[in-house]
């Protein structure tokens, strides 16, 4: 039977507390640690697509996003704190729904962490190119080095971005000789970004050049630009669902945490309350001073972010100082209401930050293979640990190099859609298995249970889909074809070597202890 591999529940706690990572992490920390994940590419360079795809409905768009991500955060923070291990939902979906969907789940988060990482290394492209080289040294890279192709068909001038290639590669060197992000690193970062954000605030909110006059029309394309077309504010929603992508990382930090039950579910909704009425009132403050009107296409429609149309619209002169043209968004708002300096300090924090995001991401790509590959569905090459280094580095490699190929090729924009895919689709799944294990596993401890299950459960779910449908159709594809090629790979190879397929004992959680423990909440 295709439903017939269950993990035991019993059997996944019991190996968990075998396992030798130190809990050191509290509520606080874990709150820092997802504001750190969650703020990075998706409010310092997707301001600018989202604005091109609802325009001053982008605050809206956040909004919606958010509230999505909040009652996924709930079903995430009863689950995360009954089973508290590695592995994230795809260990949570082996649990309650067996071997098949978990293979599912943890080939979606696959596409979610690579995908996300090329996409916020083409982000630290844009402040690298646009704040570093340009501003203070006077450098400009010529187009061919410093962007991809802008759609898949390609267009005039660009061909390769080096500098997110570059970036990739380095995150991914560090990552393989044992270099890893700290916890007091985490929170050193946390702050840089959140003291640049507060300062955009504070400089743009009360700035004379803020209009109401900005904010109209408010949806010029409308609340909903038709499914699959991403455009309107809840096209916006599902590119700027990207902003929110991270916070499950808070759950995954569960075996390095003391008194998870408790800590786990602060972690998770207080960094996303505090980063969603963060992100509105940055938007407000970028739209009020400069405006984020999208720009049109003849049928009305605004042209696709990323586009070679909207590439040739930017580059005329009367949209020099258009926010949804920057590359470096939120830098470029203090640039024109003439806080230069200061923008250039916002695009320094932006270029020494995100770094840590793309590490982040990349260790969580890893962890996930590398539990994969623990439970035998994929070759057990992958799961092999350096001599001396004690790090993954054949996954690790692999996947640094895939994740610099799709840097270099593809905007931004396209990037966060196709990751914002297997996001959704892993948060739905998340969602699933916490209404599936309270009629399963009734008498399980729960130190935080889900309000109103029978009402948040479905509205995760929906919401999930809601978003999904809404993206662009070309990410939905990518998320067919990738899901496709996942099932092929499965019933090739995975199923028919897993471990519980063969009835072997399960690989202990402590073989973790071998990897670096002191990289908080990795996926």
């Amino acid at each position: 039977m295709l439903f017939d591999r269950v993990k035991s529940l019993d059997s996944i706690l019991a190996t968990a507390e075998k396992k030798s990572l130190h809990r050191t992490l509290g509520w606080f920390q874990l709150t820092l640690f997802g504001i750190g994940c969650v703020i990075g590419t998706g409010i310092f360079v997707l301001t600018a697509a989202g604005a091109q795809k609802a325009g001053p409905g982008l605050m809206l768009a956040f909004a919606i996003a958010g509230a999505i991500c909040i009652v996924a955060a709930l079903c995430y923070a009863e689950i995360a704190s009954m089973i508290p291990v590695a592995g994230s939902a795809y260990t949570y979906t082996y649990a309650s729904m067996g071997e098949l969907l978990a293979w599912t789940v943890g080939w979606a988060l696959v596409l979610e962490y690579a995908v996300a990482a090329s996409a916020v290394s083409v982000g630290w492209s844009g402040y690298f190119s646009g704040t570093i080289l340009n501003q203070f040294f006077g450098v400009q890279l010529p187009t061919w080095l410093s962007a991809g192709p802008l759609a898949l068909g390609g267009v005039e001038g660009g061909f390769i971005n080096l500098p997110a290639v570059l970036i990739a590669l380095l995150v991914t060197g560090l990552l393989v000789i044992g270099t890893s992000e700290s916890a007091k690193v985490n929170a050193v970062l946390v702050l840089i970004k959140v003291a640049a954000l507060t300062v955009f605030v504070a400089l743009t909110l009360p700035s004379d050049r803020f209009s109401t006059a900005n904010f109209n029309p408010f949806l010029p394309a409308g609340t909903f630009g038709g499914f699959g077309t991403g455009v309107g504010a809840v096209g916006a929603a599902a590119t700027i669902f990207f902003a929110y992508v991270g916070f499950d990382s808070v759950s995954t930090a569960a075996e390095e945490t003391k008194d998870p039950q408790r800590n786990v579910p602060i972690g998770l909704i207080g960094s996303l309350l505090f980063c969603t009425v963060f992100y509105i009132l940055v938007a407000a403050g970028a739209i009020g001073t400069i405006g984020g009107q999208p720009i049109m296409g003849p049928n009305g429609v605004p042209f696709p972010t990323g586009s070679e149309e909207l590439a040739r619209q930017c580059a005329l002169p009367q949209f020099k100082e258009a926010l949804v043209c920057s590359n470096e968004a939120l830098a470029h708002v203090l640039r024109v209401i003439g806080f230069g300096p200061i923008g250039n300090m916002l695009g320094i924090a932006a270029f020494i930050a995100l770094p840590s995001v793309i590490l982040v991401l990349l260790f969580g790509q890893t962890r996930i293979f590398f539990v994969m590959s623990r439970d035998g569905l994929l070759p057990e090459a992958l799961s092999r640990v350096h001599p001396k280094w004690k790090t993954p580095h054949i996954v690790t490699i692999m996947t640094g190099i895939v994740v610099a190929v799709a840097a270099a090729f593809f905007p931004v924009g396209q990037l966060a859609d196709w990751a914002n895919a297997g996001t959704l689709f892993a948060f739905m799944m998340v969602a699933i298995c916490v209404m599936i294990l309270r009629r399963t596993a009734p008498d399980a401890k729960r130190s935080f249970r889900t309000p109103l299950l029978w009402l948040v459960g479905p509205a995760t779910i929906a919401g999930c889909i809601f978003l999904f449908l809404n993206l662009p159709w070309q990410a939905i594809l990518v998320f067919v074809i990738w899901a496709t090629l996942g099932f092929i790979a499965y019933f090739a190879y995975g199923r028919r070597v897993s471990h519980m397929g063969r009835g072997l004992q399960e690989t202990p959680e402590a073989e973790l202890s071998k990897l670096e423990p002191d990289v908080p909440g990795t996926h």
